[in-house]
């Protein structure tokens, strides 16, 4: 009955397991008693827009990691001219609707590629994986 205060299950390797997060309708039902946040890939101050194509579902804190990845490193490069291509991705384990990770890429003229890891086999260590 109370199944929703429970902490999200550990997955082997001790982080957070989000399998179970496999539709839509059950991200937003997380995202309704704060588990998961809605992150842009695209942030608004890139033009980006309440898309579903530009919106993924993750756990509380990446909303705020991300954020200061585009605004402390991508705003910067985009003021000095060194890069005019943003992208950041979002890669799935499973059919869970949660990403693993999301890798960022910004690029010409200049470069700067980083992974946002999240969990499951992001966070082990593609290799292995």
């Amino acid at each position: 009955m109370f199944d929703w205060f429970k902490k999200q299950s550990p997955t082997p390797n001790g982080g957070p397991d989000f399998s179970d997060i496999n539709s839509k309708e059950k991200a937003e039902a997380r995202l309704q008693i704060g588990e998961l946040e809605k992150l842009f890939l695209l942030p608004a101050e890139f033009g980006g827009t309440d898309d579903p194509r530009n919106i993924v579902y993750v756990p509380r804190g990446f909303v705020a990691a991300k954020r200061d990845i585009d605004a402390n490193i991508i705003k910067p490069l985009i003021e000095s001219e060194k890069i005019t291509e943003y992208q950041a991705t979002p890669e799935y384990q499973g059919k869970s609707f949660v990403p693993i990770a999301i890798k960022i890429v910004a690029r010409n003229p200049g470069s700067f590629t980083t992974d946002i890891n999240i969990w499951g086999k992001a966070l082990r260590g593609r290799a292995d994986a």
